[in-house]
Parts: structure tokens; sequence; C-alpha cells
């Protein structure tokens, strides 16, 4: 059994009395692809920018690979070896693709983990190649479609060279192909298939996503939210087959998700 990477005690966030995270605790293992699920308002989004740094959690603890991360900058977490994309993409519109993702390999981490050999360019092209858009790196990211802007979204994450990688939505608007292109893209990340690097120890994933047919072929684990707190985690064959998650998300078809 690997190491533990992320552990999360009684993580709560309150929005003028409301709990949007209510006293939630969870773990996650360096070898572990872990989807996070539930209905829209139940949470999801608000936990991984907990855990981002983005939001300072109401009361709670965060311990990422031993370290207490709790209420750090997001900066400070990103050089910890933590990234995240964004359900909405926020790139730097009038700067070229691979300019966007040179900025990340700026990053303290980056420059401490990257090969010493590689320059920054090199760097952020290995990483639009593996997401599949280094053809496009000389192109304004504001040309870029949805799909596209999508592969730039990971690819600034995954050059940050992450041991942790939360996803908000990564296949949101995206078409099947463009879909599977990114979960295949996700799993070969996870097994170590990154820059060249075959047999290194690929990040940890914590995926938030809506289209459940796609995320519960490529996870170990599902976390549950509903109202701000988990109702259960397992499996995906053990969460589908959950009474509690069949009435309150995925309703009575839900076994089909991970046939």
């Amino acid at each position: 059994m690997s190491e533990m990477i992320l552990e999360v005690n009684n993580l709560a966030k309150d929005f003028g009395g409301v709990k949007a995270v209510d006293r939630n605790s969870f773990q996650i293992r360096r070898d572990e692809i872990v989807g996070l699920i539930g209905p829209n308002g139940s949470g999801k989004t608000t936990t991984i920018k907990l855990l981002m740094g983005i939001l300072r959690p109401t009361e709670g603890r965060i311990l990422y690979q031993g370290k207490d991360i709790t209420g750090k900058s997001t900066a400070a977490i990103t050089n910890l070896g933590m990234a995240m994309t964004f359900q909405v993409t926020k790139p730097f519109k009038n700067l070229p693709v691979i300019h966007n993702v040179m900025v990340s390999t700026l990053s303290k981490r980056a420059s401490r983990k990257g090969e010493w050999v590689k320059t920054v360019e090199e760097r952020a092209k290995d990483a639009l190649e593996f997401c599949g858009i280094a053809d496009m790196a000389l192109e304004r990211a504001s040309t870029l479609s949805h799909g596209d802007l999508k592969r730039l979204e990971l690819a600034r994450a995954i050059a940050t060279e992450p041991d942790l990688l939360l996803l908000d939505e990564p296949f949101g608007g995206l078409n099947p192909a463009e879909t599977e292109l990114i979960a295949r893209s996700l799993k070969r990340l996870h097994k170590g298939g990154r820059f060249g690097r075959l047999h290194s120890e690929g990040p940890a994933i914590l995926i938030v996503e809506h289209k459940l047919s796609y995320l519960m072929k490529m996870v170990d684990r599902v976390i549950v939210l509903n109202f701000g707190g988990i109702i259960a985690s397992g499996t995906p064959g053990e969460v589908v087959n959950d009474q509690e998650v069949i009435k309150a998300y995925i309703g009575k078809e839900g076994e089909k998700l991970v046939s």
C-alpha cells in the first residue's frame, strides 16, 4: 500500500452561516485516482479550493505529504507539489500558448524538479506535447477552441511537476472524442508517462466531474458529497449501489456507469 499524500480532517467552510463544506474527513494515497462527485451546490469545488489555498477553511486541518498546509497561500502549496485546473479556463489570452505554459515552469517547484539540461521553453513544449497541442504552441490562447483550452489548462498544471493534481470538471463542455482524449492523457500521466520519464511516478489525482460514465471507468475510489457533507465513499461499484447516493444524485440507473 502506497504512502498517504493527503489527509483532510474535519474540514469545514461557512459562507454567511451556510455550511458549504461540513466537517469532512478523507484521505488520498499516492497511487490513487479519486473522484469527488455530488449534485450542484454540494461543496465539490469549494472543497478543492480549500485544499489549494484559494479559500481558507472555517475549521479543520489539511495535511499534505505529512505537512500541515492549512491556511497556506496557493503559491506556497503549489511549490510543495499540488496543482489545480479550473472549470472555467482563464489563460493569458493575448500570449502564445507556449508562453502560458512557460509561466508555470518558472515556479520554484518546477524549476527545482525540472531537468536542468532543459530550458524553460523545452519543458513547456514537453507539457504541450503530452497534452496533444504542441502544434498550437505559437498561436494566441484566444484563438483556441474550448477543448484545446481545457488541454492548455492541463498543460499549465502539469508543468509545475505536481505530486497531487486537483481537477475541477476537466471534461466539462467537451465532446466525446475530446473527453476520451483527456481521460487517456490523465491515466497515462498518473502512471508516470510524462515528459519522457516513462518510469517516474505520476501524481495522485482528485477529480471533480459530472460526466460519470467517463469518471467511473478511470477512478480507483469515489467520494460523494451532498449538502456539504460526505454521504458515501468507496469503489465505483460500491458507490453506485449505495441507496443514499442513488436517491441524492445518480438515480436507479447508476449501476450502468460501471458496467
